[in-house]
């Protein structure tokens, strides 16, 4: 048993996750001691300005101080600190580097989204039935990227992440509550780009089966699903129509930001960049559903992922 931790700072979130690590039929297998996130919008204007801002790089700090107590009195033996399109994106990220490498004693690593992507599809793939050598696309929604990996029971095929987030989204496109239809026009037709841009490297249509994961995809389901509150339990591993998801992000995108945070399911954090992150994931199932000609109808959320990922990967 090897206890672990890691640490995935994104856009618009910084999670951790303690685990204990056991070896079963020669792969790894997690068992959640702590998993904790705090929204801390690390990007924050960085679409507009290409750096990071002072006073998201505060509220970043102050959770990797409290993450870095937890890892502590966890005793966790090994860990390791991604960070991803924000910081990739920043022009001042040693700053962000040399903060995070005092509080914590570990270098973070700036990924690259590829690296970020494969992370990701093993996070996932890690807790979802094995579908041999059928492929999967999972698709991890973030704050400033969208990573599309394609894999089967051997690893990756194929991955692109591209520049299409809730965050970047929201910042650049949806400025109206609610959005107006151009807005959302315009935010859609950059989402079209970056799904064909995608496409040349990752063959869609080969795709048997969609898995999303991050945090807007499972708030997406949380609301298909009308949950009283928001349950993990209940999300993971949900397969629901494209049909059915497609209205449930449709209803989130034209809400006002009032009616969206009075939803039970809600994080505050998420409320404002919600209707951006629907808006992806609506256009990226139904050009899933254009690309295989109907075959993928349904599309299956994750709640584990790229930090599932990250901790596996340093056994």
């Amino acid at each position: 048993m090897t206890r672990v931790a890691a640490v995935d700072c994104g856009t618009n979130s910084i999670r951790l996750l303690i685990a204990d690590a056991a070896r079963r039929d020669g792969t790894f297998a997690l068992n959640d001691v702590v998993r904790e996130m705090r929204v801390v919008r690390l990007g924050q204007g960085v679409d507009a300005t290409g750096e990071l801002a002072q006073e998201a790089l505060d509220r970043t700090f102050a959770a990797a101080a409290d993450y870095a107590s937890m890892i502590r009195d966890q005793g966790a033996s090994r860990v390791r600190f991604v960070a991803t399109s924000a910081t990739r994106d920043a022009a001042n990220r040693q700053v962000f580097v040399d903060g995070i490498r005092e509080l914590l004693g570990v270098e973070p690593e700036v990924i690259s989204g590829d690296e970020e992507a494969a992370l990701s599809f093993a996070g996932a793939s890690s807790v979802l039935p094995s579908r041999g050598q059928d492929p999967v696309l999972v698709v991890d929604l973030g704050g400033g990227s969208t990573e599309f990996v394609l894999g089967d029971a051997s690893g990756v095929i194929a991955a692109k992440s591209v520049d299409i987030g809730c965050v970047r989204m929201t910042e650049r496109h949806l400025l109206t509550d609610p959005p107006t239809a151009e807005e959302i026009a315009a935010a859609e037709a950059d989402v079209d780009a970056a799904i064909s841009q995608a496409a040349l490297i990752v063959p869609l249509e080969r795709t048997s089966a969609v898995v999303g994961v991050a945090g807007s995809i499972t708030t997406i389901t949380a609301h298909a699903l009308r949950l009283p509150a928001y349950s993990p339990d209940a999300i993971h591993g949900t397969e629901l129509s494209i049909t059915v998801i497609r209205e449930a992000a449709s209803d989130l995108l034209r809400m006002t930001r009032a009616e969206r945070a009075a939803l039970p399911y809600m994080h505050p954090g998420r409320v404002d960049v919600i209707g951006a992150g629907a808006l992806v994931w609506r256009r990226v199932l139904e050009r899933m559903a254009e690309v295989t000609d109907g075959r993928i109808s349904t599309a299956v959320s994750s709640e584990h992922d790229i930090l599932d990922g990250i901790a596996l990967s340093v056994l």
